[in-house]
């Protein structure tokens, strides 16, 4: 089976931290979506989407649309966060499963450590966990996804991300190495990766089966470097447009897609185009980057 080709809320400005107000409203999201030529969708912060799956499965069958997931971010470094982390992955998780999903998207809560917002894209060594701080992170990631499983028959990807705990390609490996490959698979956002000091291809080639999502992504190297060059925070980077639209930045797609090809991957890979509301013209925007993706025939 192919690969087939999704998108998320994200792409229309969706974001976690931004308020509903300035949002548009979901139906008219979900109509662009499928409008474009998306078959498949992201849940988006819980709450924008309809969270009665009863509401939600026939909005999204009339629309031809099949939801896959959710991005669900949780303090993992901190162990007081843990319970209320578990608690929000247990609700999102019921809303998937009642869906019919197989997957949920676990992350760090990125830009909740003030200095890996300020640093991300330029983190060092220095920037990262200590043993205990590992511990605890993977510890957590380990729990969730248990019960994920043990629950709702979910599996959890983890998705790297800058401004997180885990950004750069050693922190990647390091989390892999430390969580149960039985319960816990990677999420490779392969803008995040490049942004992060890394290259998709190689992290497929270096992880292999643990590679079980895909968040296709974009980078605008001039973008990127001038964030790094005047160390600009990571909201300050998204702002000016470092995730660009698929094919005109620096990710090498055709590599990607070639390696998991090589793994056998029959999954989803999901378009984002991260951008803070009012940017740019999402559904214009969602066209080109899916017309892309069909020269490079999928």
């Amino acid at each position: 089976m192919p690969i087939r080709i999704a998108t998320a809320p994200v792409s229309w400005g969706i974001l976690e931290f931004a308020g509903r107000s300035s949002q548009p409203p979901w139906e008219s999201v979900l109509d662009e979506m499928a409008s474009a030529g998306y078959s498949g969708a992201e849940l988006g912060p819980y709450g924008y989407l309809p969270a009665d799956p009863e509401a939600l499965k026939p909005a999204l069958a009339a629309r031809g649309l099949q939801l896959l997931s959710a991005f669900v971010p949780v303090r993992l470094a901190d162990a007081s966060c843990h319970a209320a982390g578990l608690e929000t992955a247990r609700r999102v998780g019921g809303l998937l499963a009642a869906c019919g999903c197989q997957h949920i998207v676990l992350s760090d809560d990125n830009a909740a450590a003030p200095h890996r917002l300020r640093r991300a894209g330029r983190i060092a060594p220095a920037d990262g966990l200590d043993e205990a701080g590992w511990r605890t992170l993977a510890g957590c990631v380990n729990h969730i996804a248990r019960r994920m499983k043990e629950e709702f028959g979910l599996e959890t990807v983890f998705h790297h991300h800058c401004a997180g705990f885990v950004e750069t390609p050693d922190e990647v490996a390091r989390l892999l190495e430390m969580t149960d490959p039985r319960t816990v698979g990677l999420c490779l956002d392969t803008g995040h990766y490049v942004y992060g000091g890394g290259d998709p291809v190689e992290c497929i080639r270096r992880h292999g089966m643990r590679v079980r999502y895909l968040h296709l992504k974009d980078v605008e190297p001039a973008v990127m470097a001038r964030a790094r060059a005047e160390a600009w925070d990571y909201f300050q980077a998204v702002a000016a447009g470092v995730f660009c639209e698929l094919g005109r930045g620096c990710v090498n797609f055709a590599g990607v897609l070639t390696a998991m090809n090589e793994l056998n991957y029959a999954g989803w890979a999901v378009v984002e185009q991260d951008i803070i509301g009012g940017m740019g013209t999402p559904l214009e925007s969602a066209r080109r980057n899916r017309e892309y993706l069909r020269r490079l025939e999928v």
